[in-house]
């Protein structure tokens, strides 16, 4: 999620739209829409009809008292948004970073129920994400195991609480890394079975899609066991999905730097999330632009197999988003050695850019991406929080500026534009 910069190699930037003549023009093929899919399988067409009408809305459909991000104010506005520019996959809607003891009520998550439902009385289709973060702090000691979780892993069932000690790398790899948290194991049997525990609640609340963070990040211990601490626990989500997801289904997908994380052929992931890894443009202040092979970009550059749902590609569908990390010590200044975008994290730029050129740079990512890999999506900005220094954060939002929604930075008719070609 957020601060995940210190352990990726860097990158930056966004807007320019001059045309790299260097780079494989490739022809997208017509997409033949449809947003129907059950009983664990979703094909491709469907998977990149959602992905191609992607927004992030990062903690939408948390409430008051439950947010990690800080406050959320107009939030109506959001959802009148998105049904006007015809979102479809609302990416990173409801997560904690941390605070694990907030599933402990039924607050947040029959909140998040009460506002998935009021959207889908006025579209159905629409599919909000989940996020499981490469995040575990000792709170979680304070999570009751439900019985169903010890029956799901043929256990005898115990009364206790989740163990955070036991959720963590026995080496002491990424132990402390966000301060009192640390990135959970996941070939630990207890690290399993708590996010088995989050995924199916989740579901229960009428999340379709799961975000898991960095992957590759918490397999420090998996990677050289075939991945099989996330290959258990993605099939035994998927085998859940189908008797209590809304339509027998979930997607899963995680920021996959090595491109996709496969199995003898066979991809864990649905899809794989990446950031955007532009690129600054040296003596031009505050420009940026895509570019293919720079750094850990991941365009043109994911695996291929059989996906969770039997279809074959030669590479993964994908999505780029506006990453949230952090400010750098040099706001404002360039460095091609790091992931900033003139100092700021890559969301962090773009606020910060005049609304003209903000609309500017989405139709110009959107059309390159489709230009160098049809594979690849980008995951339209809808909320986000920014670092502004100083500790303080605030909210960008996409909205189109108004007495409902006076912080909005009216991307919203741009987004729309773009989606309705």
């Amino acid at each position: 999620m957020k601060k995940l910069f210190i352990l990726l190699v860097t990158v930056a930037g966004l807007t320019a739209c001059k045309k790299d003549n260097t780079e494989t023009v490739i022809q997208r093929p017509p997409l033949e829409r449809n947003y129907t899919f059950s009983d664990g399988v979703i094909q491709r067409n469907v998977l990149e009809s959602y992905l191609s009408r992607a927004i992030t809305q990062a903690e939408i459909l948390n409430s008051d008292g439950f947010y990690s991000d800080g406050p959320y104010p107009d939030k109506a506005d959001d959802f009148r948004m998105l049904t006007n520019i015809g979102a479809k996959f609302i990416g990173r809607a409801l997560y904690s970073w941390g605070v694990e003891s907030r599933f402990n009520g039924p607050a947040f998550l029959d909140n998040a129920k009460a506002m998935i439902d009021q959207v889908h009385q006025t579209d159905a289709d629409v599919i909000f994400q989940g996020a499981i973060f490469e995040i575990i702090t000792p709170d979680v000691n304070n999570v009751p195991v439900p019985a169903w979780v010890f029956q799901e892993y043929d256990m005898p069932v115990e009364n206790r609480n989740f163990r955070y000690d036991d959720m963590i790398n026995l080496q002491g790899n990424g132990v402390g890394m966000w301060g009192t948290g640390s990135v959970p194991d996941i070939s630990r049997k207890e690290t399993q079975m708590y996010f088995y525990h989050l995924a199916r609640r989740f579901m229960e609340a009428g999340i379709e899609a799961l975000h898991f963070g960095q992957a590759e990040l918490m397999a420090m211990a998996d990677a050289g066991n075939g991945y099989a601490g996330w290959k258990d626990l993605l099939g035994r989500i998927r085998n859940t999905a189908k008797t209590v997801a809304h339509r027998g289904t979930v997607l899963c997908d995680a920021h996959l730097p090595g491109g996709g994380l496969a199995v003898d052929g066979k991809l864990l992931f649905d899809f794989v999330s990446f950031p955007l890894r532009a690129k600054e443009i040296g003596g031009e202040p505050q420009k940026a632009e895509l570019k293919k092979f720079y750094l850990d970009a991941i365009y043109g550059l994911t695996k291929g197999g059989t996906t969770p749902s039997g279809w074959e590609c030669d590479q993964s569908p994908y999505l780029v988003e506006f990453d949230n990390f952090g400010m750098s010590d040099q706001p404002g200044t360039p460095s091609v050695a790091d992931i900033f975008v003139w100092g700021y994290d890559e969301i962090g730029w773009f606020y910060r850019q005049p609304t003209a050129e903000q609309n500017e740079f989405l139709e110009y990512a959107d059309k390159w991406i489709a230009r160098v890999d049809p594979n690849g999506y980008i995951q339209m900005p809808g909320s986000r929080v920014i670092a502004l220094g100083g500790g303080q954060v605030t909210r960008y939002r996409a909205n189109t500026e108004s007495s409902s929604c006076p912080s909005g930075k009216s991307q919203e008719e741009t987004i729309k534009k773009i989606w309705s070609k």
